[in-house]
């Protein structure tokens, strides 16, 4: 099964463009519309900075979120104004995951949110974990099914048990149960774009993503999947 990237690349504002040369050109297109019709709080917020020596993350108003329609297998610390689109996010991660397996999962297993960090290879930008307005997920983990109705809705009988869906592992099986899990993982990343969750959506097909998702809300639009 072979999957590609329809969606565009838009990056506002142009000082921004540097990031672009990272993605892989038969997976990211440009295009010169807005980052998002909706204007977000950090729009305004500068992520120049110095690429050498000490830095220092802006102060922010900072929450730790457990979720809120599934959880995460540890509270996450994000800027308090993302917690919104995260919701959104478990929605839909949860909407889809009740499509292809019949039950939900138990837990998002994330890798990072918060780290006061620069962009890696692009060290004059604050990356939006410095904000808490990104997070890395690697995983989501199911149990098992549970009743004759969760059981019957399994695409494979051995996904009636419990099993864990990776990013690295699923996302270009096309045999077996991993089948499965490349159509979640993929009917997931096209739900999140249609719904416009995130602005900044990054994956296999991005350098240094071929383990996890990035998801963000930088003031410009990037799609690398």
């Amino acid at each position: 099964m072979a999957y590609s990237n329809r969606w565009p690349l838009i990056l506002v504002p142009v000082a921004f463009a540097a990031i672009a040369l990272l993605a892989t050109p038969t997976v990211v297109r440009a295009d010169t519309a807005d980052a998002s019709a909706l204007a977000y709080p950090l729009d305004s917020l500068s992520r120049t900075i110095s690429p050498r020596g000490k830095m220092r993350c802006p102060k922010l108003e900072m929450l730790r979120h457990k979720g809120t329609h599934l959880r995460y297998h540890k509270p996450v610390y994000i800027y308090a104004g993302f917690k919104e689109r995260l919701e959104r996010f478990e929605a839909i991660v949860s909407d889809v995951a009740f499509e292809t397996y019949g039950r939900r999962p138990r837990r998002i297993v994330h890798v990072g949110t918060y780290n006061c960090r620069r962009i890696r290879r692009i060290p004059a930008l604050l990356s939006e974990h410095a904000l808490g307005n990104a997070i890395d997920i690697e995983a989501f983990d199911f149990g098992p099914a549970r009743g004759r109705d969760e059981r019957t809705a399994s695409p494979h009988r051995r996904l009636r048990r419990g099993f864990k869906v990776r990013i690295d592992k699923h996302w270009d099986q096309a045999r077996g149960p991993g089948a499965s899990h490349a159509a979640f993982l993929h009917k997931l990343t096209e739900r999140l774009l249609e719904d416009d969750v995130f602005r900044v959506l990054l994956g296999p097909a991005f350098p240094g993503h071929q383990d996890h998702f990035h998801f963000d809300l930088a003031p410009y639009r990037l799609v690398s999947l």
